[in-house]
């Protein structure tokens, strides 16, 4: 019979970051799980089995790779001797800790009950494997979730998604620790981390603890420089500059925003660029430079003007829009005292924003309503607040926000 290549083998080397060697080593490492002593695979039979030039391999080889792969070995692409080699006798049994995880039955974990969990269950944080072969899939799993965490902030604030995130970074470091992957997979799983971890901070800071979310965002930056991430990065520090700025550091925020720009990947991209730009702007005006605060703004109208709008931004970047860059400028002319260009351009914003980003607009009504009563517009600081929509909404930075508006309108 000609020799047939096996393509169904050689692509899941691909899917799972795997070269000839790190499989051969990896069937070892199984093999000695099963079988009690080390294999003695190597890269020259992978090259065989890709090649055609073996079609079934010895059940040594096969039993470990079927476990690598959780797939039956004709699901790999190999064509059995006979009908009796096919099949395979079951693998010898062997004690194990009572701790450690079958594949893949015992392979997914789930929360005891309570609000996080029920959240956590419903984003699908349980579902990232934390035993054997991390493929490409598996971080694309991975990246789904994590956009499922990002919208569920959008919409209704950071509630209990700190628990969440704090859950989720814990089995992505398991399974940094417990996986075996490439290094394709290695760089996207602490890129992964560090998106966690800066929702992680956001959900902290939304829930009024800025202690926590500035750890939070220094362990984000952290995964993101291991992850070599140019984005990740950018957000990172980013949310570091925000925390500055909200514990009254602003020149501080200015210099780490600075920073953040200097990386010539975030200038390059449009999105982050815009972001940097009009967050710089805030700084700027809060350290009394005006010229500065307006050539942001500026900067951050230009940078989304080059936005692809039929590319897809990271999920983070989701809130950023035309509202949203009206908001961020409408708190540059607030820091800079023009109240009343700061009200029109909350109100644009407000606007804009779709109904599906609630805690967005819960925050600029809230905000509107603010400069509003700055102004004197007692009345209508109370018909801003009458229709603000928070009934969902889980942020106590903006219901303390809400509570303070209240009271004023009320003394």
């Amino acid at each position: 019979m000609a020799r047939q290549r096996n393509t169904r083998l050689e692509a899941l080397l691909t899917e799972f970051d795997f070269t000839h060697k790190t499989l051969a080593a990896e069937v070892n490492r199984v093999a000695a799980d099963i079988f009690g002593r080390p294999g003695d695979c190597a890269d020259r039979h992978v090259r065989r089995w890709i090649s055609g030039e073996v079609r079934w391999p010895w059940t040594r080889y096969l039993l470990p790779l079927e476990q690598i792969f959780d797939c039956p070995a004709q699901g790999l692409g190999f064509i059995p001797r006979g009908k009796h080699s096919a099949n395979l006798p079951v693998p010898p049994s062997r004690p194990s800790p009572a701790s450690k995880e079958v594949e893949p039955v015992q392979r997914r974990r789930f929360l005891a009950a309570s609000a996080a969990a029920t959240v956590a269950l419903a984003l699908g944080i349980d579902e990232t494997p934390v035993r054997g072969r991390l493929s490409t899939s598996d971080i694309d799993r991975v990246h789904a979730t994590i956009g499922r965490l990002d919208a569920h902030f959008y919409s209704i604030g950071g509630g209990p998604l700190l628990s969440v995130c704090t859950t989720y970074v814990d089995r992505l470091r398991t399974a940094l620790d417990g996986c075996t992957y490439g290094d394709r997979v290695e760089k996207a799983l602490h890129g992964a981390i560090s998106s966690v971890y800066a929702s992680a901070g956001w959900a902290a800071h939304d829930g009024g603890d800025p202690d926590q979310a500035a750890l939070l965002h220094t362990a984000s930056l952290q995964s993101a420089l291991l992850a070599g991430d140019a984005s990740a990065g950018a957000r990172a520090w980013s949310n570091l500059a925000l925390q500055a700025r909200m514990e009254g550091r602003h020149r501080e925020a200015v210099q780490i925003t600075r920073a953040a720009l200097d990386n010539r990947r975030a200038r390059q991209d449009p999105h982050i660029a815009a972001l940097l730009h009009a967050r710089l702007a805030i700084g700027q005006a809060r350290t009394f430079d005006r010229t500065g605060a307006a050539r942001s703004l500026l900067a951050a109208e230009q940078a989304y003007d080059r936005v692809d709008t039929a590319a897809t931004a990271p999920t983070w970047l989701a809130f950023l829009s035309p509202a949203e860059l009206s908001g961020l400028a409408a708190i540059t002319h607030q820091a800079l005292g023009q109240y009343d260009r700061a009200e029109a351009s909350t109100a644009q914003a407000l606007e804009l924003l779709p109904p599906s980003m609630r805690r967005s607009r819960a925050y600029y009504g809230v905000q509107l309503a603010e400069l509003q009563l700055a102004q004197g517009e007692r009345e209508q600081a109370a018909a801003t607040v009458t229709r603000l929509d928070h009934s969902s909404l889980d942020s106590r930075r903006i219901a303390d926000r809400l509570a303070a508006v209240r009271r004023t309108l009320t003394a």
